[in-house]
Parts: C-alpha cells; sequence; structure tokens
C-alpha cells in the first residue's frame, strides 16, 4: 500500500509525482505512454523558453527530474479502479496497485479530423486544436475552423481577434448552422461554407479543404471536433463530471470520493501546461496534508 498513485504521464502526473516525493510520500506512476503533450510541435506560452519549445521537450525535462526521486514507475493501462477500505486498487494490464489516495491525470485526446498525414500536418503548423495555446501565431493570416457543431461557430468568433480572414467550414455544410449563429458570424466579417466538407489534406505548407467541388487554401487549419476527455475511471468511483465529461474538482483539485483527486486536462478547467501543472502542485499539496504526519516512518531517514 503505497501512499498516493498518480495515473497518467503527462505534465499533470509528472508534476504531482516530483511534489508528491519531494513531500516524503510513497509514491507509483501509472504512465501508459499516450500523453497529449507528445503531439504539441512547439509551446509559445510555456513559462522561460522565449523561442517555444515542443510538448516532448517538456515530458522529457519532467521525466529526467522525477528520476531524481525514489518514485516507482509502472508503464502500463489501468483497466479498472475499485474502493477499498484503506484507499483504492487498480487492476492494470501488468499487476494490482495499490494506493491510500488516487490522483487522476488522464488527460484528453483531440478527435482528430478525417485527412491523411494528420501528425505531418500538426508538425508543420498547418493543422491545430488549441487557439488559446497558439493563435498568436496566426495573426492575420488565412485561418480555417473545421466543426461539426456550435463550438465551430465560437472557436471562429474567438480567432477573429487575431485576423480577418476567417473562414468556418461546417462538415455538413451551412444547413448546420442556425439563423443566429449565421448573423453573429455575419457581424464579425467571417466566412462560411454551404457545401459539405468533401476532403482535407495539407498542400505544401498550407492546408487545402475541398467542399462541392471548390478549393479553399488556408494558412493554418483548426480543428474544432472536441475532445475525448479521459474521465472512465472517475466514474467508475463514484465521481461527479460536468456535461461534457471533465471531472468535477474543488479548489484543492479533490473530487466528490473521499481521496480522490483530478489534475489536468481531464478536470474542469483551462485545457494548458502551466495550469495543469499549477493543478497538480495544488492537487499533491492537499494530498500530503491529507495524508498527515509520519514521523515514526521519516525522522532521521
Amino acid at each position: 500500500m503505497t501512499d498516493a498513485v498518480v495515473v497518467g504521464g503527462g505534465p499533470a502526473g509528472l508534476m504531482a509525482a516530483i511534489y508528491l516525493a519531494r513531500f516524503r510520500r510513497s509514491v507509483v506512476l501509472v504512465d501508459a505512454g499516450q500523453s497529449r503533450i507528445e503531439k504539441i510541435p512547439r509551446s509559445h506560452n510555456y513559462p522561460g523558453f522565449a523561442d517555444g519549445i515542443s510538448g516532448a521537450k517538456v515530458r522529457d525535462m519532467l521525466r529526467a527530474q522525477l528520476r531524481s526521486y525514489p518514485v516507482r514507475i509502472v508503464q502500463t493501462f489501468v483497466e479498472r479502479a475499485e474502493r477499498t477500505l484503506d484507499g483504492f486498487r487498480l487492476a492494470t494490464q501488468q499487476e494490482p496497485i495499490e494506493g491510500k489516495r488516487l490522483l487522476l491525470a488522464t488527460g484528453v485526446t483531440d478527435i482528430p479530423p478525417a485527412m491523411p498525414q494528420v501528425r505531418s500536418a500538426l508538425d508543420a503548423g498547418v493543422l491545430r486544436y488549441c487557439p488559446v495555446c497558439d493563435a498568436y501565431e496566426v495573426v492575420g493570416k488565412a485561418v480555417g475552423v473545421y466543426a461539426n457543431g456550435p463550438a465551430g461557430v465560437a472557436e471562429a468568433i474567438y480567432l477573429r481577434h487575431f485576423s480577418a480572414d476567417i473562414t468556418l467550414f461546417m462538415a455538413q455544410g451551412g444547413p448546420g448552422l442556425a439563423a443566429d449563429e449565421r448573423r453573429c458570424l455575419a457581424d464579425a466579417g467571417i466566412r462560411w461554407n454551404d457545401a459539405p466538407v468533401d476532403s482535407i489534406r495539407k498542400h505544401g505548407e498550407r492546408i487545402e479543404v475541398m467542399h462541392a467541388g471548390t478549393r479553399t487554401l488556408c494558412d493554418t487549419l483548426y480543428c474544432a471536433l472536441g475532445l475525448t476527455v479521459h474521465s472512465q475511471l472517475a466514474v467508475a468511483l463514484g465521481a461527479s463530471v460536468d456535461d461534457t465529461g471533465y471531472v468535477r474538482v474543488d479548489a484543492h483539485h479533490a473530487t466528490d470520493v473521499p481521496g480522490l483527486y483530478a489534475a489536468g486536462d481531464v478536470s474542469a478547467g483551462l485545457n494548458q501546461i502551466a495550469v495543469a501543472m499549477g493543478g497538480a502542485a495544488v492537487a499533491a499539496s492537499a494530498i500530503h496534508r491529507e495524508l498527515g504526519p509520519d514521523w515514526p516512518a521519516r525522522a532521521g531517514t
């Protein structure tokens, strides 16, 4: 029975494990190796890196820092989780793991567009997912937004602050837009396509959207198809989630299940690296305080 189990090897999970280890708590980190951060080609709003830094580099630096502490890392998937008298038990593809406290940092996954070579388009910056992260990089450029629902309208309007050249591509075409949505787009000077999207592909240093035989080229296309929130373990343990699947947490990142915490993109809030790491620090500090002192075992060692 370890003090704390952290599930997730992204920025939130790694930061939480570092904090807990520095609090002299026994920690197991379960990492399936599928963090969203690996897909970020370069972040320009991660603190301390004026020229930007890749998501993989951030992850590698945190992993290197974690290796300075006696944290056991288990590279596997968690299949099930259950509450016990003393805490939590996880069934994994390798071994059962038990902890007095459980922190879920299981993140989210972006729903990609149906197009070839998605990864190369992301690496080239012609396909993007997060305007909060990188809209500054598209200032004044020809920007497209690809969506299948109202979220696309909101994202297009958000991006209008950064460029006057915005086109909204609805997967099903113009009929997918309500009258009030059309008015909002028109008032903001945003174009939209009336025909369904036939295909999307990288075209040199730009991205090509085909609709009813017409080709539109954009410098960057934002995909607004939504996210898959990995909150299944939290739900299975009885934690409440909001309408979009994010785990509800309090100011200490505690869920409404005693001893269960959530941090990073899986919890309700702003999906940002810095926010994920800050939330993890808050959660780890709360876990340490909740576990209480362990003087006989810790003194002099």
